[in-house]
């Protein structure tokens, strides 16, 4: 079992929002590839209804769209991929979300977890918090740019650098050449809604 690609194209600035809503501002500046984590913020019909949003907006922009935790919506939906912690990828029918032909990218924050996430040959792998962050509880230590490129080496998928990027660091962790994503969630915000000049300073890093 592998899981398919996620094309050639680079994944590049990687957002990820709690609204689907906050994805087309995103596409309308030339980001391909977004996450929708909307955590318990939704239940029932409500968290459906927005997935359902999630997708079409993807759909009309041609976009890499992720769904984080839900996979039995993503696999009802079609989603193009999802996207499931440590704790997550345990409980989750991995099979059913392979045979639905959907992308599927996992969380890791130690070696011990890369190795976990390579023995279900996903579509990426996400490493983090590269950096300090308060985008959520810090449960691990920062990975810090020397384990990023040290992790990486042995990696045969596409890796996702994760956790207190933004402008100020985006430059050191694109010049380790480890990343063929770097996922955002502040750095792309301006009081809680996206930043489209943000976002295009950020993408003109990778220029």
């Amino acid at each position: 079992m592998k899981f398919p690609k996620c094309d050639k194209t680079p994944l590049g600035i990687y957002p990820i929002v709690d609204r689907a809503y906050k994805l087309r501002p995103l596409y309308e500046v030339g980001i391909t590839t977004a996450q929708l984590r909307t955590k318990d913020r939704f239940r029932g019909k409500a968290l459906e209804d927005e997935v359902i949003e999630a997708i079409a907006i993807s759909e009309e922009f041609n976009v890499r769209f992720f769904l984080n935790d839900f996979w039995e919506l993503g696999i009802k939906h079609k989603a193009y991929g999802i996207h499931l912690g440590q704790e997550d990828i345990q409980d989750a029918d991995v099979k059913a979300i392979f045979d639905a032909g959907i992308r599927l990218g996992i969380s890791t924050h130690t070696r011990d977890e890369i190795d976990i996430a390579m023995s279900f040959k996903p579509s990426y792998l996400a490493i983090g918090p590269i950096y300090e962050t308060n985008s959520k509880k810090m449960v691990y230590h920062p990975v810090g740019i020397e384990d990023l490129k040290r992790w990486a080496k042995g990696v045969d998928f596409p890796i996702v650098a994760i956790g207190g990027i933004n402008s100020n660091t985006i430059e050191e962790v694109i010049q380790t050449k480890s990343a063929d994503g770097i996922a955002m969630i502040s750095a792309v915000l301006e009081k809680g809604e996206i930043s489209k000049e943000k976002i295009k300073v950020l993408m003109d890093f990778l220029i």
